[in-house]
C-alpha cells in the first residue's frame, strides 16, 4: 500500500514552485542590473562627475530630497538634461524590442522570431532615407522628419504585409512570414535606391541603420514612454492569449481564444511598440531576439513570466551596451548588441538545439 508520503510525492504540483524561484531569482537579479546599469549610464561619460554627486544630483532631481550640494552647475547640466535621458531612453527601447520580440516568437512558435520580421525594419530605414533625401527639416518637439517618416514606414510596412497576407479573413502565419520576407526585400531594394541617391548624406543613414541614442532627449522621451508603456502593458494583459497561441490556434481555440482577433491585436501591439523604438533609435538587433529567448529557457515559456522579466532584462541590457558603446569611442549601440547578440546567441542554440522547444 503506498503511504501518503509516497503520494504527495507523486503530485504534479509540487513542481510547479520551481519556476517561481526562478523568476524570482531572475527578477532580483535584473533589477540590480538595471540599477547598476542606471548608475554606470549616468556617470560614464568624458566628464568625468564623482559618484557621491550623482548620487546626489539624482536624488534631489528625481526625489526631490534636500542634498548638500557638492557638485558645480555643469555636473548637474551634464547628468541631468544629457546623460540621464540617453540612459532611460536606452532602458525604454530595450524593454520595448524585447516585449516585441517575446511576442513575435510566441505568435510564430519560433524563437528565432524578432522584432523587424514583418518588415518593420525596412519600413522604417526606408522612411528615414526619404527623410534624409527630403531638402525640408520639421522639428517638433524635438522629433525631427527622420523619425516621423521612420514611424510612419514601420506602421506602413507592417499593415501592408498584414493586408496581402490575409486569406479568408485571417493571416496564416506562413503567409505573413513570406509576405513579410517579400516586402521587406522590396523596401530593401528602395533604401538601397536612396541611399545610392544620398550623396553626402550617407553617413545620416548608416548611422540610422546601425543605431544609437545620441540625440536623446526629456521631451523625445515623452513621446516613446507613453506609446511603449501603454501597448506593452496592453500585451502583458493578454498573456492568457499568448500563452493559448503558444499551443497552436486549435488548441488556443478549444481554450476559448478568439484566435483571429487576438492574434492581430497582438501583431498591432508590438508592431507599434518596434516602430516606436526604432523610430528615436535606428535599427538596434538581437535584443528582441537574445532576451526572451534567454528567459524563455530560464523560467519557462509562461508568457506571464516571460513578458515582464525580458522587459526588465531587455532595458538593462540596453543601457550596458550604450555605456560599452560610449567606453569604445562612441561607436553605434547596434554594432555592440551585435557583437554580444550573435556569439551568444550561436553558444545558445548550439548547447539547446537537440532538446529546446518554444
Amino acid at each position: 500500500m503506498a503511504t501518503r508520503n509516497d503520494a504527495l510525492a507523486t503530485r504534479p504540483a509540487i513542481a510547479l514552485p520551481l519556476p517561481r524561484r526562478r523568476s524570482t531569482v531572475v527578477t532580483v537579479a535584473g533589477i540590480v542590473g538595471l540599477v547598476v546599469a542606471l548608475l554606470a549610464g549616468v556617470g560614464f561619460g568624458s566628464v568625468a562627475v564623482a559618484p557621491g554627486d550623482t548620487l546626489g544630483i539624482l536624488a534631489h532631481r528625481l526625489l526631490g530630497l534636500d542634498v548638500t550640494r557638492t557638485w558645480s552647475p555643469v555636473a548637474e547640466t551634464i547628468v541631468w538634461d544629457l546623460r540621464l535621458p540617453r540612459v532611460l531612453e536606452a532602458m525604454v527601447v530595450g524593454l520595448g524590442l524585447a516585449v516585441a520580440g517575446t511576442t513575435f516568437q510566441g505568435l510564430l512558435r519560433n524563437p528565432l522570431a524578432d522584432p523587424y520580421v514583418l518588415g518593420t525594419a525596412s519600413g522604417a530605414a526606408l522612411g528615414a532615407a526619404v527623410a534624409v533625401l527630403i531638402p525640408v527639416r520639421i522639428v517638433i518637439l524635438e522629433f525631427g522628419l527622420l523619425q516621423g517618416l521612420a514611424f510612419l514606414g514601420a506602421l506602413v510596412s507592417v499593415t501592408v504585409v498584414y493586408r496581402l497576407a490575409r486569406v479568408g479573413g485571417g493571416a496564416p502565419m506562413t503567409s505573413l512570414l513570406l509576405t513579410g520576407y517579400a516586402f521587406g526585400s522590396m523596401l530593401a531594394a528602395g533604401l538601397a535606391m536612396a541611399m545610392y541617391l544620398s550623396g553626402t548624406a550617407l553617413r545620416q543613414i548608416f548611422a540610422y541603420l546601425l543605431g544609437s541614442f545620441e540625440s536623446a532627449s526629456w521631451a523625445r522621451l515623452g513621446g516613446l514612454i507613453p506609446i511603449v508603456a501603454v501597448a506593452s502593458l496592453l500585451v502583458l494583459a493578454r498573456a492568457r492569449s499568448l500563452n493559448g497561441l503558444l499551443l497552436g490556434e486549435d488548441a488556443a481555440a478549444h481554450l476559448g481564444v478568439d484566435v483571429r482577433r487576438e492574434r492581430a491585436i497582438l501583431l498591432a501591439l508590438a508592431s507599434l511598440i518596434t516602430a516606436a523604438c526604432v523610430a528615436v533609435s535606428g535599427l538596434i538587433g538581437f535584443v528582441g531576439l537574445v532576451v526572451p529567448h534567454v528567459v524563455r529557457l530560464v523560467v519557462g515559456p509562461n508568457a506571464r513570466l516571460v513578458l515582464p522579466l525580458s522587459a526588465l532584462g531587455g532595458a538593462g541590457l540596453m543601457a550596458l551596451a550604450d555605456v560599452l558603446a560610449r567606453s569604445l569611442g562612441d561607436i553605434p549601440v547596434g554594432v555592440v548588441t551585435a557583437a554580444i547578440g550573435a556569439p551568444f546567441f550561436l553558444f545558445l542554440l548550439r548547447r539547446t538545439q537537440r532538446g529546446y522547444e518554444l
